[in-house]
């Protein structure tokens, strides 16, 4: 057998190989569905369009299912059911909200999800709005993905250097397109990078 017959077999031995591994093409892609939980505590109705953003960011990815919910009505079923979880929090006193605070607090005392480290290897993300270009945006998502990682998630950002953020003040017209479209991209890399740690790629 010359060099190029040889070379040719290898490669019919290879594909058939990665056939019977996977299972074809698309299976990685297609097999394994993926749920994004876009979760988060607004004071206002104006804030609401940071999560939307988000939601509908992931949803571009294909096979990626999102539920979007207010921390207060997240159950225990919804974080384990999910691959990845992105919380947002506006600003109150350069830190998280209460509600997003108790939101982690019950991920140990009401819902048992650190003691057995449950969240493990999930993949988290952050977003924040706040009263003003600089009042404790970047604080507030730092906060949220420390939580995430003592509970050994995987946190990627996006959008911004750590996450997706708005301003929302007196002095700001409210959320504008970019700020959205800063949201729409954080959960469009959540979702891509869940695809690639939980199916190997992002189609």
């Amino acid at each position: 057998m010359n060099r190029r017959g040889y070379l040719k077999a290898v490669a019919v031995l290879a594909a058939t190989l990665t056939l019977a591994v996977y299972g074809g093409p698309g299976r990685a892609a297609d097999g394994q569905p993926l749920t994004v939980l876009v979760t988060s505590h607004s004071g206002s109705e104006n804030t609401q369009k940071m999560p939307q953003g988000v939601a509908d960011g992931a949803k571009g990815v294909a096979g990626t299912t999102v539920v979007l919910k207010r921390v207060g009505d997240v159950a225990a079923g919804d974080l384990l059911s999910s691959d990845a979880v992105i919380v947002g929090s506006p600003v109150y006193f350069a830190n998280m909200s209460g509600e997003v605070k108790t939101f982690f607090d019950n991920w140990s005392l009401k819902f048992g999800l650190f003691q057995d480290r449950k969240m493990r290897n999930k993949v988290g993300a952050a977003f924040a709005t706040g009263a003003s270009v600089s009042n404790g945006k970047e604080v507030t998502m730092l906060t949220i993905l420390a939580a995430m990682l003592i509970n050994q998630m995987v946190v990627v950002s996006g959008g911004g250097g750590f996450g997706a953020s708005a301003t929302t003040g007196p002095d700001s017209p409210g959320i504008d397109e970019k700020e959205v479209a800063e949201a729409r991209e954080l959960g469009k890399r959540v979702a891509e990078f869940t695809a690639v740690v939980k199916r190997g790629t992002i189609k």
